[in-house]
C-alpha cells in the first residue's frame, strides 16, 4: 500500500502516553482516515517491558520488545518515540532521524537539554521532528506559535505550563491546607510521582518553558540559562496574605523580551501573585493555561488539560495528522521543526529582570524595625508601595507568647539581584528571625 494510502507508524515506548496513543488512534482510526484520506497503521508497537504490552486493542504480531526491529523496518514511515528521558529515547530519536525517518516525540525533558542538537540532525537528514505533545498536553501551543502566529514577534508568553503544582497551589488556596499534606494527596490520586521533584520544583515547567522560549524567539535559549524556583516554601500563610493583597499564587513560566532595545529574552519559572482577577487566577485543578501576546494579534489565550493519556495522545495523534500528510505530499519539512532567525539575541539573566516583589518577614513586635527595614531597601534604591504589619500568633498551648509578628511588604518594580542582595542584608539585622519569603509579582499590563 503507497504512503498516499496509508502512514506505517513504528510506535516506541508504552507507557501511560503510548497506551493512549494506542487505544485512540485504534478507536478512531475510521474517523482519523476519513479526515486525511489515509489511514494510519500502527506497524510496529515496541516496550521492553513485555507487561506493558498486554492487553493493548492491537494483533500480537506487531508488538515487540527489540526498538531496532523498529527503526530497521524500511517500511516505516513515521517512528513515535515515547520512552521519555534524556539517554536511550536520544539514541532512538537520532538513529531515526538518521534513516530520513519522520519522528513524534513527547519527550519534554530530551528537547529542553538536546534540542539544538535533534532539530540539526533533522536538519542535515531532510526530515522532521514534531513535538506538540511536548508541552501543555492536549493544547496546540506549539503549532499556534510555529504556525498560527508567524506573523507576529512575540513580546509576552505566561502560563501554567504544570497540572501537577497547579493542582497542589489550587487545593492550598480552597482548604488552607500546607503544602506537604497536598503533595502526599496528589500522590495519591495520581497526579503526582512518588519522586515529585521534577514537577514541584518547578523543573517541567523549566524544560517547557526553554521550547517555547527557543521557537518563539528563533534561537536555541538552553534549558541551563532558564531561572528555575519551585512551590516547596509556599505556605498557606503566604496565600492567605496574597488573598488579602488581592493577588493568587500560581507557578508561572514567563517568557518576556526586555523592554529596552536590547535583543534579551527573559526565560523563569517561579511562584508567582497575579491579581485575583486575571483570567490565569482561576484556572484550577490539573489544568494549564499559556497566554500569548503577539504584536499583530494581541493577547489569546489556550486552556485546556496539559497531561495525562488522552490529552498527550491527542497532540501525539495531531502531529500523526501532519506527518501524514506532509508525507502524503511529498513534503517532509513543510513547516520545520525549528527555524533559527534571531542569531544576535541573548538570554538575560535573572539578575536583570526587574519586577515587584512580596516580601514577607518575621521581626521584633518593637518600635524602629520598620524603620530599619526600610532603610535598607532605600539604601538599594528599591521603593516600598505598601506595608502590611500581622499581630503574633496565638501560640500554641504550653508555649510562652512569641514576640515576633509577620511584616509583609510590597515593592515597587526593582531589579532583581538589588533585591535578593537587600533581602540578604535583611536577614542579618538583630531584629529579623527566620528567612524572609520573597515572591515576585506579575499583573501583565
Amino acid at each position: 500500500m503507497s504512503i498516499a494510502q496509508q502512514l506505517n507508524i513504528g510506535l516506541i515506548g508504552v507507557g501511560v502516553v503510548g497506551g493512549g496513543v494506542v487505544r485512540n488512534l485504534t478507536r478512531n482510526a475510521d474517523l482519523i482516515a476519513e479526515r486525511l484520506g489515509m489511514r494510519l497503521n500502527l506497524k510496529w508497537v515496541c516496550d521492553k517491558d513485555e507487561s506493558h504490552l498486554k492487553n493493548l486493542p492491537v494483533p500480537d504480531s506487531v508488538l515487540t520488545r527489540d526498538a531496532q526491529q523498529v527503526l530497521g523496518d524500511p517500511e516505516v514511515h513515521v517512528i513515535i518515540e515515547l520512552i521519555g528521558g534524556t539517554g536511550f529515547a536520544k539514541q532512538v530519536i537520532l538513529d531515526a532521524l538518521s534513516r530520513g525517518k519522520v519522528v513524534v516525540t513527547a519527550n519534554k525533558a530530551l528537547l529542553a537539554h538536546n534540542g539544538e542538537e535533534i532539530f540539526q540532525a533533522a536538519a542535515k537528514n531532510a526530515t522532521n521532528i514534531f513535538y506538540e505533545a511536548s508541552v501543555c498536553g492536549g493544547i496546540p501551543i506549539i503549532k499556534a506559535i510555529r504556525e498560527g502566529f508567524v506573523a507576529n514577534q512575540l513580546p509576552l508568553i505566561y502560563g501554567i505550563v504544570n497540572g501537577t503544582c497547579n493542582y497542589i497551589l489550587t487545593r492550598m488556596t480552597a482548604e488552607g491546607k500546607e503544602f506537604a499534606d497536598v503533595l502526599a494527596e496528589a500522590q495519591k490520586l495520581g497526579y503526582a510521582e512518588a519522586n515529585p521533584s521534577l514537577d514541584v520544583d518547578g523543573i517541567d515547567s523549566a524544560h517547557k518553558a526553554t521550547i517555547l522560549a527557543s521557537l518563539a524567539h528563533g534561537f536555541w535559549t538552553g534549558f541551563d540559562n532558564t531561572y528555575v524556583e519551585g512551590i516547596r516554601h509556599i505556605s498557606p500563610f503566604d496565600i492567605q496574605l496574597a488573598h488579602e493583597l488581592g493577588y493568587r499564587i500560581k507557578l508561572l513560566a514567563i517568557i518576556k523580551t526586555a523592554s529596552d532595545a536590547s535583543p534579551a529574552v527573559e526565560v523563569r519559572v517561579h511562584p508567582t501573585l497575579i491579581p485575583q482577577g486575571h483570567v490565569l487566577a482561576n484556572v484550577g485543578g490539573v489544568f494549564n493555561a499559556v497566554a500569548v501576546r503577539g504584536d499583530v494579534v494581541g493577547e489569546t489565550m489556550f486552556y485546556g488539560r496539559g497531561a495525562g493519556a488522552d490529552a498527550t495522545s491527542s497532540a501525539v495523534i495531531s502531529d500523526l495528522a501532519d506527518a501524514a500528510l506532509n508525507l502524503k505530499f511529498g513534503s517532509k519539512q513543510r513547516v520545520p521543526a525549528f527555524v533559527a532567525h534571531r542569531l544576535n539575541a541573548r538570554v538575560r539573566t535573572i539578575d536583570d529582570v526587574e519586577s515587584r516583589y512580596y516580601l514577607r518577614l518575621t521581626v521584633e513586635d518593637r518600635s524602629g524595625v520598620i524603620a530599619k527595614v526600610s532603610r535598607v531597601l532605600g539604601d538599594a534604591d528599591i521603593s516600598i508601595a505598601s506595608v502590611l504589619q500581622r499581630e503574633a500568633p496565638e501560640p500554641k498551648p504550653g508555649q510562652p507568647p512569641s514576640n515576633h509578628v509577620p511584616l509583609i511588604m510590597m515593592l515597587h518594580t526593582a531589579r532583581d539581584r538589588a533585591v535578593r542582595d537587600a533581602v540578604a542584608q535583611i536577614g542579618q539585622l538583630s531584629v529579623v528571625k527566620d528567612r524572609t519569603v520573597v515572591i515576585r509579582v506579575e499583573n501583565f499590563e
